[in-house]
């Protein structure tokens, strides 16, 4: 088929931002009309990851990089039991994979799972908008744009939603599966004979593998589990993790950070790190546009070390919320904001990026290691 018989059998669709921006493209995925938040998220590789991260619940996610699709999607890379997110935004789009990977190509990954996609879109100009009007409520499909600008103006913003619920287990599991098939998920590591909870706010799994690698004997509950079922499991920690939405929101997990704190070693990972930093007496404000991207500088306060991460979040905490109560042990390079905070003597700590999350570098890894030397009496 020639490129102009191509664009002629593809359909017209259009993404649509509340303030009156429309960018046009062509519809990819499953077919209709989404709502969510507009984002950016900056990695070049790793869409699937993208795709199947729980915190990306409710929100509409854009590719910076410009040609997606060229691996399709594979059955070992997917970070949750489903996709999530509420759209799917690329510029050119890559119909016939090629990875001896793979198992599907992008676009029908979407329609399987029923995300409404757009592609062909002038992206770097979205992104640039975002960045400069911040991230807003978009739609995207088919039709009518003034009635994408409607409907993108009646979406309920980001502020105030508990997205919890939508990702989470609904009943705790074990996990035993290790990072590959060529590491054995009970081979003795620093971690050998740990009990580590995992509270799902909307859990990844190559945080599971990564504690599993360690060695780590895994319980996953579900986001609302209260302090007494948890310490009934008799854990030598509690992990809180990532997950989408508005951490103020989230009052059932600064509870229960509030009620494990203290009595058992806790780490937290993203919207974990905001629930520990709010039960510490802190607060979380919003991002003009977030950080999403696998490049990410970081400081370590207390030695100096400069990590390059991965990242997800809109939101944060301020550091001026916890003085005298918490330290904060990591910042951004990019704009100063806190990405770790601890309180050595509740045996917690937590950071903003996500070190399981090795799109390249490890520099972050070793924080695993650390919440093991914290669960050792």
């Amino acid at each position: 088929m020639s490129d102009a018989m191509h664009e002629t059998a593809r359909q017209p669709a259009y993404l649509a931002l509340a303030d009156g921006r429309i960018f046009r493209g062509w519809a990819m995925g499953a077919r209709g009309v989404t709502t969510g938040e507009a984002v950016f998220t900056t990695g070049m590789t790793g869409y699937q990851a993208v795709l199947t991260d729980p915190s990306y619940c409710g929100q509409i996610v854009t590719m910076t990089a410009p040609h997606i699709g060229n691996t399709g999607v594979n059955e070992e890379d997917p970070e949750a039991r489903r996709p999530f997110l509420a759209g799917f935004v690329v510029h050119a789009l890559a119909e016939t994979p090629s990875s001896w990977r793979s198992t599907a190509s992008l676009d029908a990954y979407l329609k399987e799972h029923g995300i409404v996609g757009l592609a062909g879109i002038d992206t770097r100009g979205l992104t640039r908008h975002i960045r400069d009007a911040g991230a807003q409520s978009a739609a995207i499909g088919t039709g009518d744009p003034a009635d994408l600008v409607s409907r993108a103006r009646a979406t309920a913003p980001m502020n105030g939603r508990d997205l919890t619920g939508v990702v989470s287990t609904d009943a705790p599991y074990e996990w035993t599966k290790g990072s590959g098939a060529w590491k054995s998920a009970d081979a003795e590591g620093p971690g050998e004979g740990l009990h580590v909870v995992c509270v799902d706010f909307g859990i990844k799994r190559n945080i599971l593998r990564c504690f599993a690698d360690l060695g780590c004997r895994l319980t996953v509950v579900p986001a609302t589990t209260d302090a007494d079922a948890i310490r009934a499991l008799k854990p030598d920690g509690v992990f809180l993790s990532n997950g989408p939405g508005d951490p103020a929101a989230v009052g059932h997990g600064v509870a229960l950070a509030k009620a494990l704190l203290g009595t058992v070693p806790l780490f937290g990972i993203c919207l974990g790190h905001q629930l520990l930093g709010q039960a510490l007496g802190g607060t979380t404000y919003k991002l003009k546009f977030g950080h999403r991207g696998l490049n990410q500088p970081v400081k370590d306060l207390a030695t100096g070390r400069i990590e390059i991460t991965t990242q997800n979040h809109g939101f944060v905490v301020d550091p001026a919320s916890l003085a005298g109560t918490a330290e904060v042990t990591h910042i951004h390079l990019n704009d100063d904001t806190c990405m770790g905070i601890a309180k050595p003597d509740a045996r917690a700590f937590a950071v903003q990026y996500h070190p399981e999350a090795a799109a390249g570098p490890h520099d972050a890894h070793y924080l695993f290691g650390r919440f093991i030397d914290t669960m050792r009496p």
